[in-house]
């Protein structure tokens, strides 16, 4: 189990893992585009979207943290570009979380199975929190 920091970008993710890595002296990151997902004839992926980074993930002292390009639309907020993901083995625990979490919150993606993971979802809650839920880690 564990409860990892995501953080968004608005362009520049390639860029700012690149420069973390190096600081932190952490593996080269792997990415992965929006270009290079599954594609969905009811969401075509518009051009602009296609270079800019879906998801990396470096190991800092330990610590995963996670990064993404926001999509091409989103609103992005300097400051409150930032996410906790939880990511455990247990459906049931994820399930609870997310729906004690959802309570006087806003469901952003309801909890189901997307091509990276068997069970994903996210909400912001009550206090305005935005959490990501995960079901195991998998490759990325």
């Amino acid at each position: 189990m564990a409860v990892d920091v995501y953080l968004n970008f608005n362009g520049n993710c390639r860029e700012a893992a690149e420069f973390y890595s190096e600081v932190f002296g952490a593996e080269k990151p792997k990415f992965m585009t929006f270009g290079e997902t599954p594609p969905s004839p009811e969401y075509p992926l518009p051009e602009e979207a296609k270079n800019l980074i879906m998801h990396t993930r470096l190991n800092i002292y330990g610590s995963n943290v996670m990064f993404s390009d926001v999509f091409p639309g989103m609103p992005f907020v300097q400051g409150n570009n930032i996410s906790l993901a939880i990511v455990v083995d247990s459906q049931e625990k994820l399930q609870s979380a997310f729906d004690q979490l959802k309570e006087g919150g806003k469901v952003e993606m309801e909890l189901q199975e997307t091509f990276w993971s068997k069970y994903y979802g996210s909400v912001v809650d009550k206090f305005g929190i935005h959490w990501q839920f995960n079901l195991g880690i998998g490759e990325w």
